[in-house]
């Protein structure tokens, strides 16, 4: 049985769109409404945030409040790092997905030698930099940091100094980069993602796995086949962004996208994951409920976390 820790990042700095902070309390919420006492059966741990940023102007256009993310990804780290070397499984619940690099890097510095495998269930590859980038924001780079990429080769921006010295410290938190190599990603039910990410996909020979894929296959040979394509990794993360789900119900989050999960998948998906040993931290992200309706988002979360968790203690 797996002892569990939540760490809570409810930060936004690095997302478009207002209210993703609010993502870790609705989920909260969820529980609440479904009965459950979920959030009172497992340690947590609160990580300060820096969305006071929200208010103060943008020093880099093309990394947006990147210092802070910066911030983050340190706190995240060590908090991540922390749990694992103390026998804990994390379950990171954040705002928004730019703190995931805090999150791989954590995973890397408790265990240096791993070779750490990532499954990002996500309709966005998030492998912009800020010299690629089309929005600025930080979410939209959490992957290229961990696996140490400019992307030069696409760049159309020129960065400031500071920005520059910013991004180069985020690749290195943690003095491991890169986290993980680039052909031991693994994306599932992306569907929206600029030349430039593309550029990198096939430059790496990067795996996709399309939502029509899940549906024709099924999730249980999906789950097979992924493991098979990591076998050689001794641990994996698995990064679970709502936007993933298809836009009929993924309301609740910053960007959503047509041609996704339907919620059963995504639950069947994540939790045949979680039956696998190697899998060593759990995260879910971009829970934004002042976009939505009745909290659906949020439940959906809440009802694939405990399902997980439910499997994480049986195994």
């Amino acid at each position: 049985m797996k002892n569990i820790k939540l760490i809570e990042v409810p930060s936004e700095i690095g997302a478009g769109t207002r209210g993703a902070s609010l993502g870790v309390e609705a989920i909260k919420i969820a529980a609440l409404d479904f009965m459950s006492n979920f959030f009172i059966h497992f340690p947590s741990e609160k990580i300060e945030v820096e969305n006071h940023l929200l208010y103060e102007p943008i020093q880099s256009p093309y990394a947006k409040r990147i210092n802070g993310v910066l911030n983050l990804y340190d706190k995240v780290s060590k908090a991540v790092c922390e749990s694992i070397k103390s026998n804990f499984f994390p379950i990171v619940l954040s705002g928004d997905h730019s703190t995931s690099g805090g999150t791989l890097a954590g995973i890397k510095m408790a265990k240096p030698k791993s070779k750490l495998g990532v499954i990002w269930i996500d309709a966005h590859s998030d492998l912009h930099t800020p010299y690629t980038t089309p929005s600025g924001n930080m979410h939209g780079m959490p992957l290229s940091a961990s696996i140490d990429e400019d992307n030069e080769e696409c760049a159309v921006h020129e960065l400031d100094e500071k920005t520059q010295k910013a991004w180069e410290a985020l690749k290195r938190i943690g003095k491991i980069h890169p986290k993980v190599q680039p052909e031991d990603v693994v994306f599932i039910s992306l569907r929206d993602y600029e030349k430039e990410e593309k550029h990198l996909i096939e430059k790496h020979g990067m795996k996709v796995i399309t939502t029509k894929e899940v549906r024709s296959k099924g999730p249980e040979n999906i789950v097979r086949s992924v493991i098979r394509y990591l076998a050689d990794c001794t641990d994996i993360y698995i990064s679970f962004d709502v936007d993933s789900l298809d836009s009929s119900i993924s309301k609740g989050t910053g960007t959503p996208v047509g041609n996704g999960l339907r919620e059963r998948e995504a639950e069947d998906l994540i939790s045949k994951f979680m039956q696998i040993r190697k899998v060593c931290c759990f995260e879910i992200t971009e829970v934004n409920p002042t976009l939505d309706k009745e909290n659906l988002m949020a439940e959906i979360a809440f009802n694939i976390l405990q399902r997980s968790v439910n499997i994480l203690m049986m195994n």
